[in-house]
């Protein structure tokens, strides 16, 4: 299946966050929304960053200092991002090997079109396994 399948379904809408926000802005943003990680953004097209949960715990550790620092100082700027024609196999691969949970998916044009998480990713992949499970068990019993 494509991402742009799962886009689909889930819809377009991406969170996302001004660089120069701070980490409460972010907690309140994270919170609002209901989601894990933020694309960071000037202008909710062209990403600079993301930032996720983990990135505002770390910000707190430095103490309540952390809270005034700003999207830009702890978002991680080389973002990993796919094309809507990605394979969720695919993904599975690079979100496991890189350790990410979050990717955004981009256009030909480099423009934030949508972003999958490992949820949506696992999601997708246990409903086709399900279907093939229903197809062989269907099989199994005409015959």
């Amino acid at each position: 299946m494509q991402l742009s399948t799962i886009l689909s379904v889930k819809g377009a809408f991406v969170a996302t966050i001004s660089p120069e926000a701070t980490v409460h802005d972010l907690a309140a943003r994270l919170t609002q929304h209901g989601v894990g990680a933020l694309v960071v953004s000037t202008d909710g097209q062209r990403i600079s960053g993301i930032v996720s949960e983990r990135d505002v715990v770390r910000a707190l550790a430095s103490g309540p200092r952390g809270l005034k620092q700003s999207v830009s100082s702890i978002m991680t700027p080389r973002v990993i991002t796919a094309r809507p024609q990605a394979h969720v196999d695919e993904l599975m691969h690079v979100m496991t090997e890189k350790r990410v949970r979050h990717i955004p998916v981009i256009n030909e044009e480099g423009l934030l079109v949508g972003i999958v998480s490992i949820g949506d990713i696992v999601k997708t992949r246990l409903d086709e396994l399900e279907v093939e499970r229903a197809r062989l068990l269907e099989y199994i019993t005409q015959s």
